[in-house]
């Protein structure tokens, strides 16, 4: 599985870097088909709270693409909802079938 975290504007810090890898590695022990995680960071209007944003893309062969984005005071906040939603429509996903 391959998994590519994008800071937009700054660079990624190494402990965030550890903090989206560990998260994926749990939602990848729930749905073993994951073939590619990708992150993008971004910093919307710093002088406000509510400004870090997590846009998650998901991609699992023959279901297609799960896409998340979501808004926090912190990018771990942001990247926790973030792997959820993707957990919940993927779940969804799979009781589809």
């Amino acid at each position: 599985m391959e998994v590519r975290i994008q800071g937009i504007h700054f660079d990624v810090s190494e402990k965030l870097t550890n903090f989206i890898n560990k998260k994926v590695e749990r939602l990848a022990r729930r749905n073993v088909n994951m073939t590619y995680v990708d992150f993008n960071l971004r910093v919307i209007k710093p002088e406000t709270a509510m400004n870090k944003e997590v846009t998650a893309k998901v991609i699992v062969p023959h279901c297609g693409e799960q896409v998340a984005t979501k808004v926090a005071d912190t990018f771990e906040e942001a990247v926790d909802l973030a792997i959820e939603a993707l957990d919940r429509q993927l779940e969804k996903d799979k009781d589809k079938k």
